[in-house]
């Protein structure tokens, strides 16, 4: 790609195209602890899918943990104990990121839609199709294609959910660069059809609680410094939260104001959630793959949002990922 061209989104693979012409009953799962992505992107594939005269249900692991999607909890299903459905993965790279569902969708034919650069451990082939596009910022904008692809428009309630995709993991466009004018051309589209940018706005950081902003103040005070001011991390207690739980945190409002200082590169945030385990959030600026950080703790995500899982209590757990980011600011010297 020559420099300052804007990328160009991959076109949706003909056999995933066929994959969904010749199947009548589909499955739309996506990954265990969805985000606004993963629910927007399998809902309206979803309605897509029915638009077209097919039985399709969605599926998730759960848990619904963040505010902006509970609501969506009730539109999700089990699995039906009939093996003549076809399945689609949606913002995950393989079955095994389902949880709870992987046992009950073996078996099934399957295809992926993903947008993440851990790629997939299907083969991509015409009976296991994989369209997969590790530049495009959000799995609901390879969903808004695949819909163009299937040669229908989408339906003003379609078009709202895949804003709200593509406003999550873009972080409301702060993620995207001079390349991104695809994107930009798609919501450009949406909002055409249907779909409101300030209802999205209100929608995925409107309606927090008070006690989710004193939380954030908590987090915020004990920043700590590393490298020369490029790392920035914080934690958050296992007491904070038996007294906040999930619905205090607000991970992207902490992350919005700690990129914001002078000098950084990245941030983590370190969540101890048991007594023994804690989850992880990286953020980069651009200069550094968090990604890969992340896949070395068996976790993932993209260049500049990822997260992880690993055992252990806070002190354990940021001296493990202090060390990993000291290898590559090693690298970088």
């Amino acid at each position: 790609m020559v420099d300052g061209e804007p990328a160009k989104i991959q076109n949706v693979p003909d056999e995933l195209i066929q994959f969904i012409k010749t199947g009548s009953k589909f499955i739309v799962a996506g990954h265990k602890e969805p985000d606004g992505d993963c629910v927007g992107s399998q809902l309206a594939l979803r309605s897509a899918l029915v638009r077209l005269g097919k039985e399709a249900i969605c599926c998730s692991a759960g848990p619904f943990k963040r505010s902006e999607i509970r609501e969506y909890e009730p539109f999700f299903s089990t699995p039906p104990q009939e093996k003549d459905a076809r399945l689609i993965i949606v913002d995950c790279s393989g079955i095994e990121r389902l949880g709870d569902l992987e046992k009950k969708l073996e078996g099934l034919p399957v295809a992926v839609i993903d947008h993440h650069a851990a790629g997939t451990h299907l083969p991509s082939t015409p009976q296991a199709p994989v369209y997969l596009d590790a530049d495009t910022p959000s799995c609901a904008l390879l969903v808004y294609n695949l819909i163009n692809a299937l040669e229908l428009e989408p339906s003003p309630e379609e078009a709202k959910m895949l804003l709200f995709g593509i406003c999550t993991d873009s972080g409301f466009f702060r993620h995207l660069t001079e390349k991104s004018a695809g994107c930009f051309k798609a919501v450009a589209e949406l909002i055409r059809l249907g779909a409101s940018p300030k209802e999205t706005y209100q929608k995925i950081y409107g309606g927090k609680k008070l006690d989710s902003r004193i939380f954030l103040g908590h987090t915020l005070s004990r920043t700590e410094s590393h490298f020369d001011g490029k790392l920035l991390v914080s934690h958050e207690t296992l007491e904070e939260f038996n007294e906040f739980g999930f619905e205090g945190r607000d991970s992207d409002s902490l992350n919005q104001l700690l990129q914001t200082v002078s000098g950084i590169e990245a941030t983590v945030i370190i969540r101890q959630e048991l007594a023994d385990a804690c989850t992880v959030s990286l953020r980069s600026t651009d200069k550094i793959d968090v990604a890969q950080i992340a896949a070395s703790f068996g976790g993932g995500g993209h260049k500049n949002a990822a997260g992880l899982t690993m055992k252990g209590n806070v002190s354990f757990v940021k001296e493990k990922v202090l060390e990993s980011f000291k290898n590559i600011f090693h690298l970088k010297a």
